[in-house]
């Protein structure tokens, strides 16, 4: 019988959904995993992705309406089906979900551990877990040449696609031999594919400035619905999280010094530009992994925190309406090649808010950085359930007092912010020094 497509939560406080706009058209043939819309949620435009094949026989929303999570939005029918009658709009639906949350039965996402928060320069968004995963022949869905059925994420078609990957030959390493990102990854280093587009990592340009206005006049701005989030966000974090600063200062002269050896290795022979922001990802991976104690969540429902052995680094990305954190998966065990391909293709998608909600959830730590427009130095509001934030600063020379002579040196100032509740001052220190270390000595993140 017909099958709908409905309305995905595609962050953790979605109630409903504005269908941007349609990518397919009534008649045309889907496939599993296929995107298929672009949905304006309370934080992000996002893709929308169909769970189920068939031909799309009626689109029950149309191009700026407004849906709820769970509201049919098409109809979708097998070979041989047909649709009796027409099904009605789901106006109704939406109006009662509407109505529920302005009467307060809907979920408050104050209750949501994973609920985003941000600094004063960020604002991270989160994303509630992956969607099922779809089945992948060729980075579409079916099975390999053997017959074999193949289960991939959708972040790992996106990343095959991208990287040139023919996702059959790969080995899944996830559940059920499920081919996840960190598979694709490691078969286009393997084979030395070609990098993505994106992989030459152009310098971040600051968002677009508003439109002035006129001397004598007013204007009055209605907030969007990602900086009602980020407010949202801001505010509980700040009331509910007792935060403590430390600040430490960074010799990089060395981190600067093998910046200049990977562009000598990769720009010219491959196009990809290391920048002194991935060596900076890699030492806080390092770091993290020497001082587990950061690289946690914290349920204060349960009062339990979750220690995790893999690195998922949050990076602040600036937006005109606020910012977004994409998330790098497993980027302790990555090198700065895959570092630059990966967060390169990330925030390209990112400033186009292309990201699917994978792509904005499971940070276990979130730095933000403001070096590269000239900011010395800031503080950053934690993102719970993380239990810390990074904020990086710029890199710049300095006069400074070694061995009794006032001395050149490039130094870089960072701050962290940490949950008291979790983390003391020891433990915070010890971190800093931590990543001081691998900055100053890089070769320490080799071992």
């Amino acid at each position: 019988m017909p099958a709908d497509i409905t309305m995905p939560q595609l962050s953790d406080t979605m109630t409903e959904g504005t269908l941007v706009k349609w990518l397919v058209k009534e008649g045309d043939a889907i496939k599993a995993g296929q995107i298929v819309a672009e949905v304006e949620t309370d934080k992000a435009t996002m893709e929308m992705e169909s769970f189920d094949s068939g031909t799309l026989a009626l689109i029950l929303i149309k191009e700026g309406e407004k849906a709820p999570v769970g509201g049919a939005i098409a109809t979708l029918t097998k070979a041989g089906e047909k649709l009796e009658a027409a099904p009605a709009k789901p106006a109704a639906a939406a109006k009662q979900s509407t109505a529920k949350a302005e009467a307060g039965e809907a979920e408050s996402p104050k209750n949501d551990p994973h609920a985003a928060a941000a600094s004063s320069a960020t604002a991270t968004v989160s994303a509630p877990p992956a969607a099922p995963a779809a089945t992948a022949s060729n980075g579409h869905g079916g099975s390999n040449g053997s017959g074999e059925r193949l289960i991939a994420s959708p972040l790992a078609k996106r990343v095959a696609a991208d990287l040139g990957v023919e996702i059959g030959t790969v080995k899944g390493s996830g559940p059920n031999g499920r081919i996840v990102q960190a598979d694709v990854m490691a078969a286009a280093e393997a084979k030395k594919f070609a990098p993505a587009a994106g992989a030459k990592g152009a310098k971040p340009t600051p968002p677009p400035m508003p439109t002035r206005v006129a001397n004598g006049q007013t204007e009055k701005v209605t907030l969007s619905k990602m900086r009602i989030a980020i407010a949202s966000a801001l505010q509980r974090s700040k009331q509910n999280i007792p935060h403590f600063y430390e600040t430490i200062d960074i010799d990089m002269t060395q981190a600067t010094s093998l910046r200049k050896k990977l562009l000598d290795m990769f720009e010219k022979k491959e196009g990809i530009r290391i920048s002194i922001g991935d060596i900076i990802a890699k030492a806080v991976a390092c770091a993290l992994k020497a001082v587990p104690q950061l690289n946690s969540t914290f349920d204060e429902k349960t009062n339990t925190v979750t220690r995790f052995g893999d690195v998922n680094l949050g990076m602040a990305v600036a937006l005109p309406d606020g910012l977004i954190v994409p998330v790098l998966r497993n980027i302790d065990q990555m090198s700065f090649k895959e570092i630059r391909i990966r967060s390169a293709e990330l925030v390209d998608r990112a400033r186009a808010q292309k990201l699917k909600r994978e792509e904005m959830s499971g940070a276990t730590f979130t730095v933000s950085n403001l070096g590269l427009m000239g900011i010395r130095e800031f503080s950053a509001i934690v993102n719970p359930p993380e239990v810390g934030i990074l904020a990086i600063g710029a890199s710049e020379d300095k006069a400074v007092v070694k061995n009794g002579q006032i001395i050149v040196q490039n130094r870089m100032t960072v701050t962290l912010s940490c949950d008291h509740r979790v983390i003391d001052g020891a433990v915070a220190a010890n971190f800093l020094v931590s990543l001081k270390g691998f900055l100053e000595e890089p070769a320490l993140m080799l071992m």
